[in-house]
């Protein structure tokens, strides 16, 4: 066996490789600083609409980008109340408790499932507190449990709950970040002088009289108005408010 031709074929082949990985290591760095400058492109932009249209926004906006794909939830129908279900054992409900002092209180409340929902002060107001089923760590805003206050006491509740079925056949994707669709939603759709209250990434899809619902990542935008914008979080279509206009 030619040993010296060997040792050149090696040499070779590594010098291919570093060639090849130094090549990968330059075009993920480009790509992460072409990132940062588009990143900085759009918060700037930004910037100048919501000084052109002042429009409010909150002090912080989001920064995950998680992977995330459609989902199809079932919902329970033995759970799925039109209707106010009165409580046997009214019970005192501050949403500001400790989670220890929240966990020893949902024991008591003899809901099904309540350890699966997230209180949402966005959507609670006028003695009714909403709550979303989480898919994970993410709400899916369609799917509530709303205790009803009466007197200064929870004294019934509306509720439903989904089963996740499937979560799509297409492949997890990295949502569009919170700053670049907001600058398509000012610019194209929100009033002047708006006042943005809450950015939230969630699933959102539409109530149909069905079992079954299709629900895409999606970010709810919250307005002090009461209005909601939804921004789906992998094409970056916006869904306006129902009394919305473009």
């Amino acid at each position: 066996m030619d040993w010296g031709r060997v040792k050149s074929i090696l040499i070779f082949s590594f010098l291919i490789l570093n060639l090849i990985l130094g090549y990968q290591l330059w075009t993920s760095r480009s790509v992460q600083l072409q990132s940062v400058a588009d990143a900085s492109t759009a918060l700037e932009e930004i910037k100048h609409l919501v000084r052109t249209k002042n429009i409010q926004l909150p002090s912080e906006l989001p920064k995950d980008v998680p992977k995330l794909k459609e989902i199809v939830v079932r919902f329970d129908e033995n759970m799925k109340s039109d209707k106010q279900i009165p409580l046997q054992l009214p019970f005192r409900y501050n949403p500001l408790l400790s989670k220890g002092a929240m966990k020893d209180m949902t024991a008591k409340m003899a809901i099904q499932h309540i350890e699966s929902y997230q209180y949402d002060p966005v959507e609670s107001k006028n003695g009714v507190y909403v709550f979303h089923q989480l898919n994970g760590t993410l709400p899916m805003f369609e799917v509530k449990l709303e205790l009803y206050e009466q007197n200064g006491q929870i004294s019934a509740y509306k509720q439903g709950y989904v089963e996740v079925q499937s979560e799509g056949e297409q492949k997890e994707q990295k949502v569009i970040p919170m700053h670049i669709a907001l600058r398509s939603l000012i610019e194209n759709y929100m009033p002047n002088n708006s006042v943005i209250t809450s950015m939230k990434l969630g699933y959102h899809g539409q109530v149909y009289n069905s079992q079954t619902m299709y629900m895409v990542p999606s970010w709810r935008v919250a307005l002090a108005n009461g209005d909601f914008y939804y921004i789906h979080a992998l094409n970056g279509a916006v869904e306006v408010p129902q009394n919305g206009k473009r």
